[in-house]
């Protein structure tokens, strides 16, 4: 959470309230054991960030509430909930709290793979045109294979809902007690089109029967673009946050799409990647075009005027932080006592040490399954090339190595479509904690990476300058995102460039990566999954 200055972007004040139930994969809070694959939130989590940080941020700032000029917001996507009429969560019920499916469920539960198959073939059936919207196939991770999945597996649930939301719109109609939808998220997560709405009652009820319905039903028909005022803060959430009432707030947002202008980005070119736990990749176009393994290519979806195409890498920082807690020997915490570093540190210098290709080693990044371009939550990670010689540090390099392949992966499918990624534009936790991962990224795309200014909390300005739109100039902001951008946004003078010789031994390996990839990928073998169905069974 930050508190921006909105005529030049400084950053006054930021502040972090961790969630207290964090994420749910295991079992519920007070309730029964989650099935493999499932990821879980507590909505409640979202109030209370709400209620503690936001006076601390202003306390911090030293900001005045009548010096708060809008609010934004953002959520990761797509992490939709139920809800009775008036906004209650079904989970905050007691009848319904042991109930899995009443929860928030976040980006990252895969569980209703199952769902996504079947919307795929239909809509393959169909030729529906959401098919080539997403690059080719619809994902688990996404809104509508979500609700299915709870018309599946939990029929009492979906007829207990009044309403099947984003998390990201849930928290606009809390804080001003309007339900108001945004584009961003239904154009990414939901088949929803610019001008066009929602695929046909035909292609619903070819799903199932009961969905036939279901835009009338659950979703609502009318969305709101990005920067739209969505109402006034309510006298409750004023009394709470401490700021004034009717304090404009704008339309919700996705956490990635809104870093883009954050970071400069405003025009076509510059591919921005927001990279965490996960990897975000972002990109403007002039029109649209049908790239394989899209998580939706939108209309004014991250900046008005364009074709805002996203793709992604289901693992990132993930991978690095399962390798940390699972495959660091003691050699290295050994070194790291002695020096008196953190092991990370230690481990990071080491793997810097070694040239590309050095380590004989090679790995496919998908110890989360694969995003784009593939859009397979059951693939596995891989990791080849071991020998009794292999060290830690190798693997760590190569584990950084596979995920740089698999944002070049996704720069050559715009490559293909004449799409121009000419730089990129880095932010989020990773860029700062790991010199060494922005240089390979660097050598393996062939390409500059500018990083955004602040890095961290890009996505939280990125809400704020959303935020001084919907108050417009009129009311202390600026009328467009292009003029928020000017003035609110920056980059920061380190570049990292690519590295002639490691760009031509890095094209080698990364031949021998698509090699894996389209072999393990694309059916040719699928053990991955294979083995992941026997570990379903045994549990």
């Amino acid at each position: 959470m930050v508190v921006t200055r909105v005529r030049d972007g400084k950053e006054m004040a930021s502040t972090v309230i961790a969630y207290p139930d964090g994420v749910i994969d295991e079992r519920l809070p007070g309730g029964p054991k989650l099935e493999p694959d499932w990821a879980l939130q507590n909505p409640r989590d979202y109030l209370v960030v709400l209620e503690k940080g936001v006076p601390k941020a202003l306390k911090e700032a030293k900001v005045k509430a009548e010096d708060v000029v809008g609010i934004g917001t953002d959520f990761t996507a797509s992490s939709p909930l139920p809800t009775r009429r008036d906004g209650t969560p079904l989970c905050f019920l007691k009848e319904y709290r042991k109930q899995p499916h009443a929860w928030v469920k976040l980006w990252k539960h895969h569980a209703a793979q199952p769902e996504a198959n079947r919307i795929n073939e239909v809509g393959r059936e169909r030729n529906e045109d959401f098919i080539r919207i997403y690059g080719g196939k619809y994902s688990s991770e996404w809104f509508l294979s979500k609700l299915l999945q709870v018309l599946d597996e939990a029929p009492a649930i979906y007829d207990a809902m009044d309403r099947f939301i984003e998390s990201a719109d849930w928290i606009v109609w809390q804080l001003t007690g309007e339900e108001k939808r945004n584009t961003c998220t239904a154009g990414y997560k939901a088949m929803w089109v610019k001008g066009r709405g929602f695929p046909s009652r035909e292609f619903f009820g070819a799903l199932h029967p009961r969905l036939e319905n279901v835009v009338e039903e659950k979703l609502g028909a009318t969305y709101y673009a990005l920067g739209d005022r969505a109402g006034g803060l309510t006298p409750f959430w004023a009394q709470k946050t401490g700021l004034r009432e009717g304090t404009p707030v704008s339309i919700g947002n996705v956490d990635a799409h809104v870093a883009v202008p954050a970071c400069t980005v405003v025009e076509p070119g510059s591919l921005v990647m927001i990279m965490g736990t996960s990897i975000c990749h972002m990109l403007l176009g002039t029109e649209r075009q049908m790239v394989e393994g899209m998580c939706g290519t939108v209309e004014d979806g991250i900046v008005p005027g364009f074709w805002g195409y996203e793709a992604g890498q289901s693992a990132v920082g993930d991978i690095f932080a399962w390798f940390f807690e699972h495959g660091v020997p003691d050699y290295i915490h050994r070194q790291a006592r002695q020096e008196k570093k953190p092991f990370v540190s230690v481990l990071e210098k080491r793997a810097a040490a070694l040239k590309p290709g050095e380590s004989g080693l090679v790995a496919l990044d998908w110890w989360n399954g694969n995003r784009s371009i593939l859009v397979d939550v059951d693939l596995t990670g891989l990791l080849l090339g071991m020998t009794l010689a292999t060290r830690a540090e190798e693997i760590y390099r190569a584990l950084i190595e596979a995920t740089a392949f698999g944002t070049r992966t996704i720069v050559d499918a715009f490559d293909s479509k004449g799409i121009k990624v000419e730089h990129l534009v880095a932010c989020g936790g990773l860029p700062e904690k790991s010199p060494l991962l922005m240089q390979i990224y660097a050598d393996v795309t062939g390409r500059d990476i500018k990083l955004a200014d602040p890095l961290q909390t890009c996505s939280a300005v990125g809400s704020a300058m959303h935020g001084a739109v919907a108050a417009g100039q009129a009311g202390g902001g600026y009328d467009t995102i292009y003029e928020a951008a000017k003035h609110m946004a920056k980059v920061q003078k380190l570049t990292y460039k690519p590295r002639q010789t490691a760009h031509e031994i890095y094209d080698g390996l990364f031949k021998e990566y698509r090699a894996l990839h389209d072999y393990f990928g694309r059916g040719a073998n699928d053990v991955m999954k294979r083995l992941k169905a026997m570990r379903r069974n045994a549990q």
